[in-house]
């Protein structure tokens, strides 16, 4: 949800979420405007077991650090709070405590949800990419998930494929119909 709070600065964004009435909810920075994070059981459901696998499969194999629905990221000059993130350990060897770390993350996990604007959606990946960030965009209604990797054509997934963590999570694997049972 777009609040009615557009066209400030990154710099006033960073102050006006630690004001003590904004501390409890999630907020991003896109494009001038402050965007509540608004979810909703399945689309939250979908980024706990994802964000679940790839945590698992990060810590056993030692690859870095990951954050969940409320881990926030520096994406340029605009703020994301991405459903699950996961920076290298080449990228961010000790994590940072930050309300929004200083990087963009190395994979950003997007579930849609009905409230999601389109338009934002579309700009945040740009973003992503511009940034180095590899994207799962995933879509619980339709049990589809775009892959968005920098310099890359979209591979698109269905129920009946397997996502492949790629050069980011090696040997990550993860059936879509496991995802979306």
């Amino acid at each position: 949800m777009v609040l009615d709070v557009q066209n400030i600065s990154v710099a006033e964004f960073d102050e006006w979420v630690h004001h003590p009435e904004n501390i409890e909810q999630n907020y991003e920075y896109i494009r001038g405007e402050i965007v509540e994070v608004v979810s909703n059981s399945k689309s939250s459901k979908i980024s706990s077991i994802l964000g679940g696998f790839i945590a698992v499969h990060v810590h056993k194999n030692d690859l870095g650090h990951t954050t969940g629905a409320d881990g926030g990221y520096q994406v340029g000059d605009e703020r994301y709070i991405p459903d699950a993130g996961f920076i290298s350990k080449a990228r961010m060897p000790e994590f940072e405590d930050a309300s929004y770390l200083s990087i963009a993350p190395d994979l950003a996990v997007e579930v849609v949800s009905p409230t999601d604007s389109q338009r934002l959606i579309t700009v945040k990946v740009a973003n992503y990419l511009t940034a180095g960030t590899t994207v799962w965009l995933v879509y619980p209604d339709e049990k589809e998930i775009e892959v968005y990797a920098p310099k890359m054509a979209v591979v698109k997934l269905t129920e009946d494929d397997e996502l492949d963590g790629g050069d980011l999570l090696p040997d990550f694997k993860l059936s879509l119909k496991t995802l979306f049972k």
